[in-house]
């Protein structure tokens, strides 16, 4: 609002008008984008007349669908006339064909009449087909043949789609409000227009190995979501959960090892297990190599089946109340045995490290004893080593004069042969 009091109109959307017939009481048409109800197409909208040129459409169906296409040609053939196209099975060449007349007067419906014969030549059954004349319904052929090279590889990616007993698929129908049909090389889809987006996604995800269940879990929080109206203008990504790829690099494969080998030593050190960073490691390379199955070129001897098992242990013989009853047994003793090793695994974490307990006043007393008599005892020790020491040198000292008397003895003796010859000499004279 302005000072004024008049209400301050944006620049960008200064030029646009109330409609007035654009109301909350107009008949809406839910799965359409437009905001009020489309109209079927009649023949009094045809202005024009019949058309001035012809338009067909053909395409090749696959052999092992020209018996029941045979079967239902008529009530497809019903279904068409009642639009103005007219249709012929080709059973020589393996074609369907059709084409307008100068009954038809819708000149959109040879598009759908087109993705009518399609669907019939990829599996789809006729009562479900003839569902694509009508104006809300669109159908997409998405191919998958050539996204996985590996033959296993795709059939396992394509059972995907379906599920265990078509789980996954009904799944996506159900969120999607599409008819979903996987057939070899390609999945038939037939919906509304943004379903059909929705459905190509989970699909090509599906073959570049992303699951299903992720896009499913998505496509649940957000129909949840769009019932409320608060958040129709809010952003719903923190509602929606983030997957990251579960591909690592080398490097990242590395860091992961590492971590868990840290938490180890850690869980172990609190527990007051001593062990070392290679002892754990090699702990984990065993466990990785008791994982991974030697291969062997023969195959493996065939296992008995669970009528022989139960003839052995004599449960074949036991009502099923008592069967039920011991299976039931077995089941609780197995998840009580898992329990109990999952809180002792819970447990490791929480077990307080060994601490040294504060000496006593005698412990002190009788340690302050001992560290007096060590001292006196080194004190003797030395005394008695230095006694050996001197004693050792006086020894030496002694052995070295020993050696060195001899000689001192003859000079000795010599000087005293001298004085007496020169004593004897002077007496003569």
């Amino acid at each position: 609002m302005s000072e004024s009091g008049e209400p301050v109109v944006n620049k960008n959307k200064s030029h646009r008008k109330d409609k007035p017939w654009d109301t909350d009481d107009i008949d809406q048409y839910v799965p359409s984008p437009l905001p009020w109800k489309v109209d079927p197409f009649t023949p009094d909208d045809n202005k024009a007349g019949p058309f001035k040129e012809e338009s067909s459409f053909a395409t090749l169906f696959p052999k092992y669908r020209e018996k029941y296409l045979r079967e239902v040609w008529s009530a497809v053939t019903r279904a068409l006339e009642a639009h103005g196209i007219a249709c012929t099975l080709d059973l020589i060449h393996g074609s369907m064909s059709v084409r307008t007349t100068r009954k038809t007067y819708d000149p959109y419906i040879i598009l759908k009449a087109r993705d009518m014969i399609k669907l019939l030549a990829r599996g789809v059954a006729v009562a479900q087909a003839v569902k694509i004349l009508q104006d809300e319904m669109a159908c997409d052929i998405i191919k998958i043949g050539n996204l996985v090279r590996n033959k296993e590889r795709f059939v396992k990616r394509r059972q995907r789609i379906i599920g265990p007993d078509g789980s996954t698929l009904k799944a996506i129908e159900l969120l999607t409000n599409c008819y979903v049909l996987v057939q070899g090389n390609t999945v038939a889809a037939m919906g509304p227009y943004k379903s059909l987006k929705e459905v190509r996604r989970i699909v090509l995800d599906c073959m570049k190995n992303i699951h299903p269940i992720y896009r499913i879990k998505e496509l649940m929080i957000r129909r949840e979501l769009a019932k409320d109206p608060k958040l129709a203008a809010e952003s719903w990504d923190r509602f929606l959960p983030q997957f990251r790829k579960r591909h690592l690099k080398t490097s990242e494969k590395t860091a992961k090892k590492n971590e868990r080998i840290e938490k180890k030593l850690e869980a172990r050190k609190a527990a007051g297990v001593e062990t070392t960073k290679e002892e754990v490691a090699r702990e984990l390379v065993e466990r990785e190599k008791g994982k991974k199955k030697i291969y062997t070129p023969f195959p493996p001897a065939q296992q008995p089946r669970k009528v022989d098992l139960m003839l052995e242990s004599g449960e074949y013989f036991l009502r099923k109340e008592e069967r039920e009853g011991r299976e039931a047994a077995k089941r609780k003793q197995k998840q009580e045995e898992t329990t109990e090793k999952r809180r002792a695994e819970r447990a490791e974490a929480f077990v307080a490290p060994a601490e040294p307990a504060a000496p006593t006043v005698e412990e002190k007393w009788k340690s302050k004893g001992k560290e007096k008599g060590k001292e006196k005892e080194g004190k003797e020790e030395s005394k008695e080593k230095e006694k050996e020491k001197k004693k050792k040198k006086r020894t030496a000292m002694e052995m070295e004069m020993d050696n060195e008397e001899p000689e001192g003895l003859e000079k000795t003796k010599r000087k005293k042969k001298r004085r007496e010859s020169v004593g004897a000499g002077g007496e003569d004279s």
